[in-house]
């Protein structure tokens, strides 16, 4: 007889455990070697599995039953089944529960059960079944672990106006803004830019001041020479 006595502490809180180690193809996928079969109208169902004893490979078919109370997070379970040669018959029966952890949030899976074993293999499996309980057990537990982590949470779909704005091209940066000019009253010319440099000042002083008094000094008409004048002139010069 085979007698198993396990503790797997779980980073998950209770009910996700739960909802885990109380569906039959859950604890199956944790199982290495291990397959679920078609179900039956009594509620039971059947699986096989694969256990390598040493240099010896023994496939195991059975018949499984699991009765399960829910408020407890408590279950039952019992197999009964072959190797596939026929040489060892073996039964089962175990019980399993879940409870809080020490620390909030996690959860601690306790197993009590026994198996006893009949035929030519028996005592072969019986000599190997520490090593091969404990290789199974770890197994389970980085299994049952990543199983009740669960997979991320998907991401968000972005809006549409988000994907719109991340589709378009970036907007090119502002121009920083320049104070507008003076309004210029009407009929007066505009102020003529201010020069910079000390020899470009004296040049637009000098030119001002040139403007100015050519706008103020009356232009002397245009003589009108008579002809005798215009003799005198010409006697004078020679």
């Amino acid at each position: 007889m085979i007698s198993i006595t396990e503790e797997i502490a779980v980073p998950s809180p209770p009910e996700r455990v739960w909802e885990v180690i109380s569906n039959p193809s859950d604890v199956v996928s944790c199982i290495g070697g291990a397959e679920l079969g078609p179900s039956h109208d009594d509620g039971s169902f059947d699986g096989t599995l694969a256990i390598r004893f040493g240099g010896i490979r023994v496939k195991f078919a059975a018949r499984v039953s699991l009765d399960l109370d829910e408020p407890a997070r408590e279950g039952r379970l019992s197999a009964r089944g072959k190797d596939g040669q026929g040489a060892t018959r073996f039964s089962a029966h175990a019980t399993f529960r879940v409870v809080p952890g020490e620390a909030p949030g996690t959860s601690l899976v306790s197993c009590d059960g026994e198996i006893q074993l009949n035929g030519k293999l028996a005592k072969l499996i019986e000599s190997g079944a520490g090593v091969v309980v404990s290789r199974m057990t770890k197994e389970f537990t980085d299994e049952l672990v990543k199983l009740c982590v669960g997979p991320a949470e998907p991401q968000k779909a972005p809006s549409a106006e988000a994907s719109a704005g991340s589709a378009a091209a970036p907007a090119a940066p502002a121009a920083p803004a320049v104070p507008a000019a003076p309004a210029t009253p009407a009929g007066s010319r505009p102020a003529p830019p201010r020069p910079a440099g000390l020899l470009a000042r004296l040049r637009a002083w000098w030119s001002r001041r040139r403007t100015r008094r050519q706008g103020s000094a009356p232009q002397p008409a245009a003589r009108t020479l008579h002809p005798s004048d215009e003799a005198l002139r010409q006697g004078g010069r020679r």
